[in-house]
């Protein structure tokens, strides 16, 4: 990703970007931001009025606009993974910290304070007009995407542009500096205490709240909590686990997720397809590009809450950055899931690192 400070130094002009633009058609976006030295963001804004709107970014207004749009291609990504789910949204939930879409594909959850800049893009490509809805941070990284597909409502599009326009015509982005990933942040001081209130839990959502209270993160409090509550697994277990839940047919929970939105994939993994470094599932109506080679650390997590206990297999990047979170599919109102648990049980552990 290039940085947003070293971009604001000497970023090349609005012009200057769509020259580059028309030199480079064939270039994915991320890549050519990448080589200019700029963020995604601001290749979009300098195409404002040629094929880009710039429109309000806040969900309240965004996903009604969306939900008109019929089927569509829903992205969320971090730097190590990229996860789309194809279906429709519905049953959007506000809040002014944390909002929702409940539809039976596309599960996400929200962070308003994050949408800060967006797009409506409409790019001319060999297979015709690709259109898309473009949401990021003020950074200028990108935090969700909607994608149109053949079947899409080209009506809803078009009252989505006229909805959302915000009617800023610059070609230009002012962006705030990146913030840092969080690297990991224990207090061994605190074990004792951390493992008792863990001990304590009831639901899930609490282990954040205890983090805090701590004045820890997640993976600092992995790095120290021990047995019974965590065991460090070896990186490459990813590519095990994915094996074994698609071979016994298992269903899980897969969450990727960046600061303004995490998107959830809920059902079985049936089509690998390893290449190079990525790790990818191909299914109909979800796709997940993994880069495996940024998984620097990997942990079986056991969180006990009223309805059984939760259990899960995290990766993190090399700067303490969550990649995704992995978790079996139970019965209603049953958080222990025994396949789920035998798979996570038989990953080998990695021995070799202390805490």
């Amino acid at each position: 990703m290039a940085d947003s400070q070293t971009a604001s130094q000497h970023p090349p002009s609005a012009q200057e970007i769509r020259d580059a633009l028309a030199d480079n058609p064939k270039t994915r976006s991320r890549d050519l931001a990448t080589q200019l030295g700029i963020t995604e963001a601001q290749l979009l804004a300098a195409q404002t009025g040629h094929g880009v709107t710039r429109i309000a970014a806040h969900p309240d207004k965004v996903m009604p606009a969306v939900e008109a749009l019929g089927e569509v291609m829903a992205l969320t990504r971090v730097e190590a993974a990229v996860h789309e789910k194809v279906g429709t949204y519905a049953n959007y939930h506000p809040g002014p910290h944390a909002a929702m879409v409940l539809a039976d594909e596309i599960d996400l959850r929200i962070f308003p304070k994050h949408w800060c800049h967006g797009f409506l893009v409409e790019q001319e490509s060999d297979a015709g007009v690709k259109r898309s809805l473009q949401i990021f941070d003020a950074a200028g990284d990108a935090i969700h995407k909607v994608h149109l597909r053949a079947g899409s409502d080209l009506a809803g599009w078009e009252a989505a542009k006229a909805a959302l326009a915000s009617g800023e015509t610059g070609d230009t982005l002012d962006l705030e500096p990146r913030q840092p990933t969080e690297a990991a942040k224990s207090d061994p001081a605190k074990l004792d205490v951390l493992r008792k209130e863990w001990a304590r839990l009831t639901d899930t959502h609490q282990f954040l709240r205890l983090c805090a209270k701590l004045k820890m993160n997640r993976l600092g409090a992995y790095r120290i909590a021990g047995a019974p509550f965590v065991r460090q697994l070896e990186p490459s277990a990813v590519d095990t686990m994915l094996e074994t839940v698609r071979d016994r047919e298992t269903e899980i929970m897969l969450f990727v997720g960046n600061r303004g939105c995490i998107q959830i994939h809920s059902g079985p993994v049936r089509n690998l397809h390893p290449m190079g470094p990525w790790q990818n599932i191909m299914d109909p109506g979800f796709n997940l590009h993994l880069r495996r080679d940024k998984v620097a650390e990997l942990w079986a997590v056991e969180k006990p809450t009223q309805r059984g206990t939760a259990i899960s297999v995290e990766a993190f990047d090399a700067e303490g950055g969550l990649i995704f979170q992995c978790f079996g599919v139970g019965k209603e109102g049953n958080d222990h899931r025994p396949a789920w648990k035998e798979i996570v049980e038989a990953l080998p552990s990695r021995e070799e690192v202390s805490a």
